[in-house]
């Protein structure tokens, strides 16, 4: 066996450099019929369980010699193949911590249900695509229900067409990662409402069971009230109020009546007004207490929240031309920011929503930077019911439905749950006010010299960022040395740590 620490940091690394492609060159090369795609996909999404589970036979990678996959990488066209072989082999030598699970020691993946109830709607999966372009006609939706997506927030419906920008989208990186935040300039959709709903009649009559989630925006209660009576005639499930988009070109629209509660709660009671279907309010982030907009929506007859939507944004200025992105004719404007870098504010909202003691025990759909399984189930842990994604979609396909559903389904097992709801709202007790946080011990990191590689990055981040707690020699098998009457137990060294040598260690009582 390897060590898991080494193997976890070589496996991230590794399959982070694949460039997912459409027809999987790799898995097409192999003649052992190993779907090695499949494989590193599973592990790109955090599903590392789903991953030795494709590896039927766990010895087929390791002794072949031919290396037909890694000829076949794309990504040797600009530098390196993706070390397939090695993954594999570190995959196969891995201590087995799914083992238990996979062969019934504890709950079997297969009696798992992910199945849930949201406002009364019943869905075969919490797992739907957010209101955007990743959800705009019947082609793109019908490939994601195939897919297995439960359901999908159509794209915003309104009474007209806006006129669109080129381009409209821009990304922000940091080191090799070229997308961890995206900016949109995007608008509403740019179908018309005839159009819009035909959509929708043609996708419940042929998928009768996948939920259709309506979202509206209107400019006036006339216009709120018109399109609710028309989603729900086209047999949409739940309606979702947009009270949140950040870039609309009129005024009125969008974040602008997010940020009002009483015209949120206008607008919320004139869709209930309309229509006997389900009402989501979607709240803006743009604004500091998110909870009193949203409260003003449930008291207006809102069956449950929607949040977050994307938060304003200006990003990447050229510094030739001072352009900002996208660079529209040389302009750009305020923008909407989401992926990755945007969930930890996304869940600060949520649990903002789920303390309130009016709300707590309101359905929410979140959303927010959920690009695996793993940030799905940290949302529902804070009391969402179902989650809803675009920017990773955009990315990465409709495909990564598989390992959001397999990888789920492998965790609550492996927990002994047996149902998906289990996990919701578990995480909001732990949620507390700064004062009521003990501050009476210390938690001490813990340096684990087997694992260290001596690179000092703990040292330096120490020493320019922490308390001057650490020291090292200048030799290279020297290791890190803590002064304890200096450290505070901050842990900034264990975040740093590019190989996982250092964890969280003893509490101890302050004196």
């Amino acid at each position: 066996m390897v060590d898991n620490k080494y193997a976890s940091v070589f496996i991230r690394e590794a399959v982070s450099s694949c460039l997912l492609c459409k027809n999987v060159p790799c898995t097409s090369a192999c003649k052992k019929n190993i779907d090695c795609a499949k494989v590193v996909t599973s592990l790109r999404f955090d599903n590392m369980s789903g991953a030795r589970a494709q590896m039927v036979d766990n010895t087929a990678c390791v002794v072949c010699t031919s290396f037909d996959c890694m000829k076949a990488c794309l990504k040797a066209k600009i530098d390196d193949a993706v070390p397939i072989y090695d993954i594999m082999g570190v995959l196969k030598n891995m201590e087995d911590d799914s083992s238990a699970f996979e062969n019934g020691t504890t709950g079997a993946v297969g009696d798992v249900s992910l199945e849930v109830s949201f406002c009364g709607v019943q869905c075969e999966n919490p797992f739907f695509l957010s209101s955007s372009v990743v959800a705009s006609d019947y082609d793109m939706l019908a490939r994601a229900f195939e897919a297995g997506w439960a359901g999908a927030a159509f794209k915003t419906i309104g009474t007209f067409v806006p006129e669109e920008v080129s381009p409209r989208f821009s990304t922000i990186r940091k080191e090799s990662n070229t997308f961890i935040g995206l900016k949109n300039i995007e608008q509403i959709s740019d179908h018309t409402l005839d159009e819009n709903l035909s959509c929708i009649r043609r996708l419940k009559k042929n998928y009768p069971s996948k939920i259709i989630i309506a979202s509206i925006m209107g400019q006036s209660v006339e216009e709120w009230e018109l399109l609710a009576r028309k989603v729900e005639d086209a047999g949409a499930d739940i309606i979702e109020c947009n009270f949140s988009c950040p870039h609309m070109a009129a005024s009125g629209l969008g974040s602008d009546v997010g940020q009002s509660p009483e015209l949120v709660a206008g607008y919320t009671a004139a869709v209930k007004k309309a229509s006997k279907l389900p009402v989501l309010a979607k709240m803006t982030p743009n604004l500091g207490h998110i909870e009193i907009p949203a409260l003003a929506a449930v008291k207006a007859g809102a069956d449950g929240i929607a949040a977050i939507n994307t938060i304003k944004s200006i990003m990447n200025v050229n510094l030739q031309s001072f352009a900002s992105s996208p660079d529209v004719s040389g302009f750009t404007s305020v923008g909407g920011y989401s992926g990755k870098a945007v969930k930890p504010i996304a869940l600060r909202f949520i649990n903002d929503i789920k303390q309130n003691n009016e709300m707590k025990d309101i359905p929410v759909s979140g959303m927010g930077g959920i690009e695996t399984w793993q940030d799905a189930a940290e949302f529902m842990a804070l009391g969402c019911g179902t989650v809803q994604i675009t920017t990773a979609v955009m990315q990465y396909g409709y495909g990564i439905i598989y390992d959001m559903i397999d990888g789920m389904k492998r965790y609550l097992a492996k927990n002994n749950y047996t149902d998906v709801s289990q996990i919701i709202g578990r995480a909001v007790p732990k949620i507390v006010s700064a004062d009521r946080l003990d501050r009476s011990s210390t938690c001490y990191p813990k340096f684990l010299h087997n694992t260290c590689v001596g690179c000092g990055r703990c040292v330096i981040s120490c020493s320019d960022g922490g308390h001057q707690a650490l020291t090292i020699g200048s030799k290279a098998e020297d290791r890190p040395v803590m002064n304890a009457k200096k450290c505070v137990g901050c842990q900034l060294c264990m975040l740093v740590c590019p190989v996982g040598a250092i964890v969280s260690g003893s509490r101890v009582k302050n004196k």
